[in-house]
C-alpha cells in the first residue's frame, strides 16, 4: 500500500528540554555498546502549508555516559568530541517526509567538531494534539554515521584482533514537541 504524504503541524514547535533527547551508542571491544546522551537539547519544527523544517543542537559537555567520571571526561576531550573548541552539534533538515501511518524521513545536515555531513534519519512521529498544558507533538528519529567523516577518528587494535571503538554510531533523538502561541492567540 502506497503511503499519502502529509503535514499535520502548523505553526511552531519547541522540543521540552525534559523528556527530549540525543543518545548515541558505539560498539566498544565487539564486546557490548556504549551509550551516552546529551540531554541538553534545544530543537524547533516549523511548519506550513508549503514546508517543514527542523533545527537542533545540543551541548556537549552535557554529556552522560553509563561508564565512571574518567569515561566522561575521555569522550569530551579532544579525541573525541572536543567540547572545549567545539561546545555544542547542530542539525538543520532540508527535507522533511510524514505519511498518514505515522512515519518519518528526514534528510539534513549534521555538525559535529565543526565538519557538516548530510544524514538522513527515519523513525516515527506523533501528530500534534490537546494536552492539559498545550498542544503537544512527539518526533523520534533514528540514523548510523561513521563517526570518521565527523573527524572521530582515534582508534586502538585490540591485542586479540578487532578494534576498541566501533566506526558506525547509532544516534536516536526523541523529542517532546510544544506548540507555541502564536501572536494575537489565547
Amino acid at each position: 500500500m502506497t503511503q499519502v504524504a502529509i503535514q499535520p503541524f502548523t505553526g511552531t514547535y519547541r522540543a521540552q528540554p525534559l523528556p527530549s533527547t540525543f543518545a548515541f551508542a558505539v560498539r566498544h571491544s565487539d564486546t557490548f555498546w556504549f551509550r551516552g546522551a546529551l540531554p541538553d537539547v534545544d530543537a524547533t519544527l516549523r511548519g506550513d502549508d508549503e514546508e517543514l523544517t527542523l533545527e537542533g543542537s545540543a551541548r556537549v559537555d552535557s554529556i552522560s555516559v553509563v561508564e565512571p567520571e574518567a569515561m566522561r571526561a575521555s569522550v569530551l576531550g579532544s579525541a573525541f568530541f572536543d567540547a572545549d573548541r567545539h561546545p555544542r552539534l547542530t542539525f538543520r533538515s532540508t527535507a522533511i517526509r510524514l505519511t498518514e501511518d505515522g512515519q518519518a524521513e528526514v534528510e539534513g545536515e549534521l555538525s559535529m567538531r565543526g565538519v557538516g555531513r548530510p544524514v538522513f534519519a527515519t523513525g516515527e512521529y506523533s501528530p500534534p494534539r490537546q494536552a492539559a498544558f498545550g498542544e503537544i507533538a512527539g518526533l523520534q528519529l533514528a540514523t548510523t554515521i561513521d563517526r570518521r567523516e565527523f573527524g572521530f577518528d582515534w582508534q586502538t587494535e585490540m591485542p586479540d584482533g578487532g578494534v576498541a571503538v566501533g566506526w558506525d554510531v547509532r544516534l536516536d533523538v526523541d523529542l517532546l514537541l510544544i506548540r507555541e502561541e502564536a501572536a494575537g492567540e489565547g
